[in-house]
């Protein structure tokens, strides 16, 4: 039986080559406190371990103590970790891998409800363009 709420090693964002690919040619989806990149991978010889890959951010910039920004951190994985089984799901059912980065801009450490409603929304915009690209069959 497969776990649906995890977040393994193999679906986190950790390939400098891909990070840097997906800042170069990724687009861009903003719905604040988060800002996100999202780069659909193609082709047969760029087989990702996992249909979806993520990595998350937080400027230090904005906040200077570590532990604010790992609390961010944290707070924003749990929201994707709950939510991400129907962007996989999509993922799935359309034969496509996909890669991509939250980053948070905002000033102010969120809480999780805020960062769980703002996570869904970002997912479900996903979810929409992706289906623009891939019609359904009838």
């Amino acid at each position: 039986m497969k776990k649906t709420f995890t977040l393994s090693k193999q679906e986190r964002l950790k390939s400098r080559k891909l990070i840097e690919q997906l800042f170069r040619e990724g687009k861009s989806i903003s719905v604040f406190p988060y800002r996100v990149l999202y780069l659909p991978v193609a082709g047969a010889g760029a087989q990702l371990p996992s249909s979806l890959q993520a990595g998350i951010t937080v400027s230090s910039k904005n906040f200077k103590k570590a532990v604010h920004r790992n609390k961010i951190k944290r707070l924003t994985r749990e929201a994707y970790r709950l939510q991400k089984p129907a962007l996989q799901q999509k993922l799935t059912e359309t034969g496509q891998q996909l890669i991509l980065f939250l980053i948070y801009t905002g000033k102010e450490i969120p809480d999780f409800l805020l960062a769980k409603e703002k996570v869904q929304v970002i997912l479900d915009k996903l979810i929409h363009r992706i289906d623009e690209n891939h019609p359904p069959h009838t």
